[in-house]
């Protein structure tokens, strides 16, 4: 081997490494491609009745009677943002690539001018809004990190609580990352987890519900449900609302109980099959509070409208989805499995439009592209897909304005931080201005 040739293959090599390094880096800022000319199918399309309706209804959102919701943390109504940026740059910060990605719904904690999340070995990583980076921790042993946690975050004041997959539930200083305190828990976690009233809400496998002491870690009560013999493929989701916490389990119950005891003041049903298949492919979005009312959808086309004191369900609608809801004032949106958008009224539960996303004239049925949620702002929805495309879709008219090339593979749900909108990949945090 000649010399030239070794040096040469040296530094491939170091070049290599450096691109994935687990402490990651922020590259610089490109250009972010256009490619509304190119966009054929970003959805897939498959055979169903399902059709446009009313195109040419047109939505008004007045921006002076909307406004961001202050208890979104809570109840998970966090859909309107105020961001309007240009979306012309990216940049990428790296991180090691986090397994079972796909089965995952990944959430940022933005805290004063930091971004925190973490990586494929549970390293939490703390960087300002200018991308350095201020301090990473890691809690785990080294048989744990090979396991490659996935970890649930949630911040209150300076406290960074964590729970993660493999049962563990601790505290950290936001500050400084340093551990205030750390627990385990029988039955590992596959929740959001929520914090009210210094008490910690989780749901683990066994779909019990489990509040523990904000102060000091330990467990206050446990609210048990029905087991299942599978673990929900989709992370469980929490709202509290009006002293009430309500969450979901992996066979479809929606379960609400007193914050202070866990005493259950209703619960009902959404699956009726026993079949082992059903239940297993179960994915239930989010759930959604906005005034007396609980929203939630699934994978297995019915939309929930139910009344938070009494659990009574005030309507059903057959909608194919799993994501995220959006609300504003009297209008919900949300985005079925096979790419189509529905704007909704909220009391009545009545359809108002549906926008087909995908350009209905393309031949190819090859794709298998999906959305992974949305935001929205008075004007335009900003909705990101599986492979790696953000859509900006008018929402007056539906029409697409233009669709961006963001990355190649599935990026998450946007997030906006005020004229910054970041998506998470599986190996790296995407900023867009």
């Amino acid at each position: 081997m000649s010399k030239v040739f070794r040096y040469f293959f040296i530094f491939f090599i170091i070049s290599k490494c450096s691109l994935h390094d687990g402490g990651g880096f922020w590259t610089n800022e490109k250009d972010i491609r256009d490619d509304t000319s190119l966009f054929k199918s970003i959805l897939e399309e498959k055979k169903l009745e399902l059709k446009e309706f009313n195109p040419k209804y047109e939505i008004f959102l007045e921006k002076s009677k909307l406004s961001i919701n202050k208890n979104s943390y809570l109840d998970n109504n966090d859909g309107y943002t105020l961001f309007n940026g240009s979306l012309e740059k990216k940049s990428k910060f790296h991180f090691s690539k986090i397994k079972n990605y796909q089965n995952f719904d990944p959430n940022l904690i933005f805290y004063k001018n930091r971004i925190i999340f973490f990586d494929n070995k549970g390293t939490i990583l703390n960087f300002d809004e200018n991308s350095k980076l201020i301090w990473k921790k890691n809690y785990y042993t080294k048989d744990e990190k090979k396991s490659a946690p996935l970890l649930s975050m949630t911040q209150i004041k300076d406290r960074l609580v964590i729970t993660d997959n493999l049962g563990k539930i601790y505290v950290l200083n936001i500050n400084n990352g340093e551990i205030l305190w750390s627990k385990s828990n029988e039955a590992i976690f596959n929740s959001e987890v929520k914090v009210y009233d210094d008490k910690i809400f989780v749901v683990d496998t066994n779909n019990d519900l489990n509040c523990y002491s904000m102060i000091s870690g330990e467990k206050i009560w446990m609210h048990i449900t029905e087991k299942s013999f599978i673990n929900s493929s989709k992370v469980l989701s929490i709202i509290i609302k009006d002293n009430i916490v309500v969450f979901n389990n992996s066979i479809g119950d929606i379960v609400a109980v007193n914050k202070d005891d866990g005493s259950l003041i209703w619960q009902i049903s959404t699956q009726n099959s026993f079949d082992y298949d059903d239940i297993m492919n179960l994915k239930t979005s989010s759930l959604v509070a906005d005034k007396d009312s609980v929203y939630f959808s699934n994978n297995k086309n019915q939309f929930f409208s139910v009344d938070l004191p009494s659990g009574t369900i005030n309507w059903i609608q057959s909608i194919n989805s799993d994501l995220k809801i959006g609300i504003a004032g009297k209008i919900l949106f949300t985005i079925s499995l096979d790419g189509y958008f529905f704007v909704i009224d909220k009391e009545s539960g009545n359809i108002l439009r549906i926008t087909n996303l995908s350009d209905k004239n393309n031949k190819n049925k090859k794709k298998s592209n999906f959305p992974s949620g949305f935001i929205f702002n008075n004007v335009s929805a900003f909705i990101s897909t599986n492979d790696g495309k953000l859509i900006i879709m008018e929402i007056k008219t539906g029409n697409i304005n233009k669709v961006l090339k963001i990355d190649n593979g599935r990026i998450s749900r946007p997030f906006a931080k005020g004229q910054k909108m970041y998506l998470i990949r599986d190996d790296s945090i995407l900023k867009l201005d």
